[in-house]
């Protein structure tokens, strides 16, 4: 079973190098490169934590596969973006969960680039009826919320980010518990960390231990999806 050695200089090389050079030229004369140094060591990294991940949940997948697994394609999709080079510079993990169809679903993420590195738990641009379902849990569980989002643990590794709207949605009043809560648009809790965590094996320990600390949150979000945890 491959195992996870560290995401090293040659990784964070390369993804620094198809930032200023990102063309479809390029990236053909260097693919041996993105293989070596950008691909195997990302699905390595999968398939090391996998274990890990089964142990936060059974309905969380880890796929250590080139495509339709866990590792994102680094080309762009070109429907969705103004900025036309083709391909992300950025290596990026997520771990589903398995009644969601894309990113829009409940998940564990990993974002490593030169210079930005960080992890998610949460919900990125969820379905109208799925926000509807959390908006509607932490009103009928303040208590419950506030104990998630409050703990000390989750406020020293975890920001909230994300989008939200201006006005409180519709039904809630200006005095509803938790407002600027009810008000997001996305519900992802970040960690930033710096590259050098990432470069050497204990990396997957330290991923591991920040994904257990969101694990109440994202037990929070399931429920209100309406899916099992």
């Amino acid at each position: 079973m491959p195992q996870f050695t560290g995401f090293g200089r040659k990784t964070f090389g390369f993804l620094g190098q198809l930032e200023n050079n990102n063309s479809r030229e390029w990236f053909e004369e260097n693919k041996n490169r993105y293989l070596s140094d950008v691909l195997d060591p990302a699905l390595d990294f999968i398939a090391t934590i996998a274990p890990a991940i089964h142990r936060l949940s059974d309905y969380f997948d880890a796929i250590p596969k080139r495509t339709g697994g866990s590792l994102m394609r680094v080309y762009k999709d070109m429907r969705f973006v103004k900025d036309k080079k083709p391909y992300k510079t950025n290596i990026g993990i997520q771990f589903r969960h398995q009644f969601g169809k894309d990113i829009h679903a409940p998940g564990y993420y990993l974002h490593i680039e030169k210079g930005n590195c960080f992890l998610a738990a949460g919900l990125w641009r969820p379905e109208s009826k799925s926000l509807a379902g959390i908006r509607s849990l932490i009103k009928d569980k303040p208590g419950q919320w506030r104990k998630v989002i409050k703990s000390a643990k989750f406020k020293k590794d975890f920001e909230m980010s994300g989008r939200s709207l201006t006005r409180p949605p519709k039904g809630y009043t200006k005095d509803a518990p938790f407002l600027e809560d009810l008000k997001r648009k996305d519900f992802m809790a970040i960690y930033n960390f710096p590259s050098k965590e990432a470069e050497t094996a204990k990396f997957v320990d330290f991923v591991k231990a920040k994904y257990s600390t969101a694990t109440p949150f994202m037990r929070f979000l399931c429920e209100g999806v309406g899916v099992p945890f």
